[in-house]
């Protein structure tokens, strides 16, 4: 490090505790307890879920569009999308951030059935995109409460959905067995000239084993039986997708293979929303493809000393497209340190490392009740980068002097160098 340190700070938010803006903040006011005159470079980090148009917006000199769309459990909700700035010349770009819609935070822990919830919303935002002039739509999937397959938002676009009878369907995922045809004649004409962008984790597929309702369908409310309609509702989606959608949309002779719908990278985001705006024609990206760019994110890394990241959970999902994994592989590039904090340690967390992670800690200093840990969260971020930081520091007198320590901390203990 140099005489005047320089730290990159990058996390992603705590689900329902800290935004990526306020743990950036925490995070800092933490350093700067210890190393006052430092140089911080605050980079929260959105990942298509919560806050994702809003923190674009600024940081492309953007603006939000307030609007009224039906959330996810079918009754209207205040909601926004993301007008971005940037290059007079460009095409003109919009953010839809499905979680602002159709997230999980948006239904009531005693309304959270998946076989109902409906990303209607989004299609809402995606028209209104379109009427605001937007040529490019960027799609952010993540923190979704819903597992329809995107069938709300091609209703909401204008598709008809119809069942044996010729009758329409209702919303939602379980409606999707009883599914005969879907009638495109009254899609948005504009879609076909517009560029939609859908910022995915491509680890997601919409069926199979790994499929996006036995994978998330519990956590946002289903039974396992649900989980098991679902399934079989959305392989059956992804048939009649591929038949009646995509030929059209896309210019394909005949049927589109119903698989690439089926497990392709992505087609599982956000309920399967990744699937159903991928027949209409989108390009599904990986999320920091598609986000990261704006932010100039590499060349902030490449001038640090020491780059910390942070999330709410630190475990075997994190190296499968989270923040601390993608802000890791990045600093590497440049040979930059990276330290990792977290609100828990779960499984799996030391597979951080093969990521670039060169140390992690948890951010509790003692066993607490999750509702203190969810309101404390910022307090226990701010100590707990204190606290790594003079780890840190000894480690480099420790080393100036020729003098080397290795060991490996518990769960939820500070700092856990890389062997």
């Amino acid at each position: 490090m140099s005489a005047t340190y320089r730290f990159a700070i990058a996390p992603s938010g705590f689900k329902e505790s800290l935004s990526a803006q306020d743990a950036a903040q925490a995070i800092a006011e933490g350093l700067l307890r210890v190393v006052p005159d430092a140089e911080v470079d605050l980079i929260p980090l959105v990942d298509g879920g919560e806050g994702t148009a809003r923190a674009l917006a600024a940081a492309t000199g953007g603006r939000l569009v307030h609007r009224t769309e039906t959330g996810p459990v079918g009754e209207p909700v205040d909601t926004h999308f993301a007008l971005l700035g940037g290059p007079a010349h460009g095409p003109r770009t919009a953010v839809v951030e499905m979680a602002a819609v159709a997230g999980l935070s948006l239904v009531p822990p005693d309304r959270r059935d998946p076989m109902v919830t409906t990303t209607y919303g989004v299609g809402g935002l995606i028209r209104a995109a379109l009427d605001a002039g937007a040529h490019r739509i960027l799609v952010g999937c993540g923190d979704s409460g819903t597992s329809d397959g995107g069938a709300g938002a091609l209703q909401a676009l204008g598709a008809r959905l119809l069942d044996a009878e010729g009758r329409e369907l209702a919303r939602g995922g379980g409606e999707l067995r009883r599914l005969a045809r879907i009638d495109t004649s009254g899609l948005d004409p504009r879609l076909s000239e517009a560029e939609m962008l859908v910022a995915c984790n491509p680890y997601n597929v919409l069926c199979g084993p790994q499929g996006v309702a036995r994978v998330f369908g519990p956590q946002k409310g289903a039974t396992p039986g649900q989980v098991e309609e679902l399934s079989l509702a959305l392989d059956h989606w992804a048939d009649v997708l591929a038949r009646d959608v995509r030929p059209r949309l896309c210019g394909v002779s005949g049927a589109a293979p119903p698989d690439s719908l089926r497990h392709g990278p992505g087609t599982g985001a956000s309920g399967g929303l990744g699937a159903g705006l991928a027949a209409l024609g989108a390009s599904l990206l990986p999320r920091f493809e598609v986000l990261l760019d704006h932010l100039d994110l590499d060349a902030r890394l490449a001038r640090a000393d020491l780059v910390i990241t942070a999330e709410g959970a630190l475990d075997r999902q994190t190296p499968r497209g989270k923040v601390p994994s993608e802000v890791a592989r990045r600093a590497k590039l440049h040979g930059r340190p990276v330290l990792a904090l977290a609100g828990t340690i779960g499984d799996g967390a030391q597979q951080v490392r093969a990521s670039g992670v060169d140390a992690y800690s948890g951010i509790l200093p003692a066993p607490v009740g999750l509702a203190e840990a969810l309101s404390r969260g910022g307090e226990f971020l701010t100590d707990a980068s204190e606290r790594a930081l003079r780890m840190v520091l000894i480690g480099i007198g420790l080393t100036s002097t020729g003098t080397t320590v290795s060991r490996t901390a518990a769960p939820g203990e500070a700092l856990a160098p890389a062997g």
